[in-house]
């Protein structure tokens, strides 16, 4: 990547202190980082809980975001996000604000830090999309009892993923790479996911390819974790399932991670802010330098990066761990901990091996938003969300009457997605939400908008709506899912 730099020559890097434990990880990994010879200099910025306190919703002030903008890279502490005021998490905000669309968690088994899975040899990275999904954060309360969250997967988006998981298994000497979706329920947003991997597979032809259930990847995590080399998945699986992995290296304490983009890249622990820990001397700063190496690695300076790395598992090895991991009381100081890195620099453990890196060569798609371009296309009928207090009888009866001489036919009246009108026979504990079905009666056609409103017209005369998604065909296929019950 092109980096900017300094009068000095040095490379320009963004560096946000962040919230509660933040300050002392961010100085500890920046003493590492300067100690290692890496010419860096650092633009020092605030995000985060100040930030909201000084009644900035996004909690992400624009110095910060110029700076970002002007360096291309940032390393950050956690980032709080205070409950009763502020808005938007400032960490997603900085994601998606820069378009970081790979999160890049490494778990690797980590020399003296004892744990169950100790000797397995775990050591695998979790490749996570980073600005799609749940994660999204379009909400809705759609009537006072029932709220709804949009799951947003585009091709393109699954694109750009996928082919990052590829390139980032070449860029770190992997050899293969897992999708894991829940594709055998949410076919058409976790099943956009798998499809497009599987069409993106046949390019890499050195990398193995495979897709797994997320849950049951999950399982697999815990039973059999040496068997995943690269994992890649939708934002909220991702974000679950990389936890899960931390903890069976010794915790979020030694999870380093890396949110890139095409464009800017911002490198993090996945651990939080830890306030009650915060000014103690006490944490565990690895997580933090880690993240600095893979920085390091991001701007191609392989060198320090690697001695920063041996210098760590040295550290680790001789015993020198810190309360997290041995009882705080027990354990180094986070400054201590990080005086005795610095002193291993230029070292070599004879246990720990560096993975050998190349740089990593980003996916350039299409600036086309629309991505996909199918060419045939139709509107064949309307769900229409509605609130009522009457039974599923009672509203589909009257959908039926108000209905009737408009272009559209009632199909079904569904409750959290379970036809419960024409009745079934399911057992279904019903509530004031309700999804009703229309298909136009005649076939082919495409619905004009003159009809959709019709049909509202009609609806709004005895019915509350607040939702309507048009029923669309792409190519012959069909764009909706059927409900439990429909046929």
């Amino acid at each position: 990547m092109e980096a900017n730099v300094s009068p000095a020559g040095k490379t320009l890097v963004t560096l946000i202190p962040g919230d509660g434990i933040g300050p002392e990880c961010v100085t500890a990994a920046r003493r590492v980082v300067e100690a290692s010879g890496a010419p860096i200099d650092w633009q020092e910025c605030e995000a985060g809980a100040e930030v909201f306190k000084q009644g900035l919703p996004s909690g992400v002030p624009p110095e910060t975001i110029d700076s970002i903008t002007h360096t291309r890279v940032a390393l950050k502490g956690p980032l709080e996000t205070p409950v009763g005021f502020g808005e938007k998490s400032a960490n997603v905000t900085l994601r998606k604000l820069f378009e970081t669309y790979a999160n890049v968690r490494p778990v690797r088994e980590m020399p003296g830090v004892k744990t169950p899975y100790t000797g397995r040899g775990v050591d695998l990275v979790v490749v996570r999309e980073n600005v799609e999904d749940l994660y999204a954060g379009i909400e809705y309360m759609q009537t006072p009892g029932v709220a709804e969250c949009l799951k947003l997967i585009s091709v393109k988006g699954s694109e750009k993923i996928a082919r990052f998981a590829f390139e980032y298994a070449r860029s770190d000497n992997r050899e293969s790479v897992a999708c894991a979706t829940k594709a055998n329920i949410m076919k058409l947003t976790e099943g956009t996911l798998k499809r497009v991997f599987e069409q993106v597979a046949p390019d890499y032809p050195d990398i193995e390819s495979w897709h797994v259930i997320i849950d049951n990847c999950a399982h697999q995590l815990v039973k059999r974790p040496e068997q995943f080399d690269v994992i890649t998945t939708t934002n909220m699986n991702g974000d679950i399932i990389s936890d899960l992995s931390s903890a069976l290296i010794g915790g979020l304490g030694f999870a380093p991670s890396a949110n890139i983009g095409n464009e800017i890249a911002i490198f993090e622990a996945v651990h939080g802010s830890a306030p009650k820990y915060a000014g103690k001397n006490v944490i565990n700063p690895t997580a933090v330098i880690l993240s600095a190496v893979m920085m390091l690695r991001y701007l191609q300076m392989f060198e320090q990066a690697d001695a920063i790395e041996h210098a760590v598992g040295i550290t680790l090895e001789s015993g020198v761990l810190t309360g997290d991991v041995v009882g705080y009381g027990n354990g180094a100081s986070t400054t201590g901990y990080t005086d005795t890195i610095i002193s291993n620099l230029g070292k070599r453990s004879e246990t720990w091996t560096v993975r050998e890196h190349k740089p990593l060569h980003l996916p350039k798609l299409s600036p086309d938003p629309d991505y996909v371009k199918p060419a045939t296309r139709a509107v064949v009928g309307l769900d229409v969300f509605l609130e009522s207090p009457l039974s599923s009888s009672e509203l589909g009866s009257s959908l039926m009457e108000l209905t009737s001489d408009t272009r559209l036919s009632l199909k079904m009246v569904s409750s959290r997605g379970t036809k419960v009108f024409p009745p079934t026979g399911a057992i279904a504990d019903t509530l004031d939400h309700w999804r009703a079905r229309f298909i136009t009666k005649e076939k082919p056609g495409d619905l004009p908008d003159e009809d959709v409103n019709q049909l509202l017209a009609r609806i709004s005369r005895r019915h509350t709506w607040m939702h309507i998604e048009k029923l669309q065909e792409f190519d012959g296929e069909l764009g909706f899912t059927r409900d439990q019950g429909e046929n």
